[in-house]
């Protein structure tokens, strides 16, 4: 049975293949074509965490299919009303697909163990493919022929999303480049094993806002302060406040480049208000890419299980 917990366990074609449903099932729900893919069928979203684009995507495209979604939100009891090993087998064998929303990875491969059906990270603290889809699904619209020539560049906290935007970088080809300060980066480790597996050198991190914007067509932010990081807030923002994306950074990447942003944004802090609401920014097509992402996701899942 296949999981999505990482892009890790995705090849660059199973990518590549995810990407192409999700454009086709684009195309046909802009032509009024509802394929009924899902009639009978029910996905179950176990949620942890907070949500609004994640939850509201996935009960749509769910629905847009002709299949039924069940919300289980801190109601159920998770962790607390009764053990894992007893409550995940029973619930999973109701289902045809499970999306869980979690704080700990560590949760999600834990449910995966117990799991009777296929299950989809909706975001961990380590990991965000669900986002990565569309992102890369945005980026493939906008460059066109050009996709895989695309330097996107990271410019923050390295993060859950910014490790899923990497991974996929780098399976597919394509450059990206990390702007944090020491202490925000990844570990030099991560970057050169993605750089081996893929044989490539195309993912490079620096403290250098300027070096990691030069030439890019993209780039992109998310908050400092991610949901359970609030007593760090102060100190990141402190840390953090030279590499806000503003006019000034936007400036030094390449004519043409876009902003995006996965949502929610903290304007002020990690991304100016006179660029998230000029025509350069792409976050409302991004944002709306997550239901066509993760349709595509589900449709290719699905057939493989």
């Amino acid at each position: 049975m296949r999981h999505v917990l990482s892009l890790h366990e995705l090849t660059s074609e199973e990518i590549r293949e995810v990407l192409d449903i999700s454009t086709a099932y684009k195309s046909k729900l802009e032509s009024g074509d509802r394929p009924a893919l899902l009639s009978g069928h029910t996905v179950g979203l176990l949620f942890e965490k907070p949500s609004l684009r994640t939850r509201v995507s996935f009960e749509t495209l769910t629905t847009q299919l002709g299949g039924n979604s069940l919300f289980l939100g801190q109601d159920v009891g998770w962790g607390s009303r009764e053990p894992l090993c007893d409550f995940m087998p029973i619930l999973t064998s109701y289902l045809d697909l499970l999306v869980v929303r979690a704080k700990s990875h560590a949760k999600v491969e834990e449910a995966v163990a117990y799991s009777r059906c296929p299950v989809i990270n909706g975001l961990t603290d380590i990991s965000h493919p669900c986002q990565a889809f569309a992102d890369l699904l945005t980026v493939k619209e906008i460059a066109g022929d050009s996709f895989l020539s695309s330097h996107i560049t990271y410019v923050g906290d390295a993060n859950n999303v910014t490790y899923s935007l990497a991974l996929i970088c780098s399976k597919l080809g394509i450059r990206m480049s990390i702007a944090a300060p020491e202490g925000y980066q990844f570990e030099s480790s991560f970057i050169d094993q993605l750089n081996e597996q893929n044989g490539n050198s195309l993912i490079k991190q620096t403290a250098n806002i300027a070096e990691a914007v030069d030439g890019a067509n993209f780039v992109y932010t998310d908050v400092w302060t991610s949901m359970g990081q609030e007593a760090e807030s102060k100190q990141r923002l402190k840390d953090l406040a030279d590499y806000q994306v503003n006019d000034n950074v936007m400036n030094q990447a390449a004519d043409g480049a876009k902003f995006l942003h996965c949502l929610p944004a903290r304007r002020g802090e990690e991304v100016a208000s006179e660029v998230i609401d000029s025509d350069r920014s792409a976050i409302i097509q991004q944002a709306n890419n997550r239901l066509h992402a993760q349709k595509g996701l589900v449709i290719w899942l699905l057939g493989k299980a």
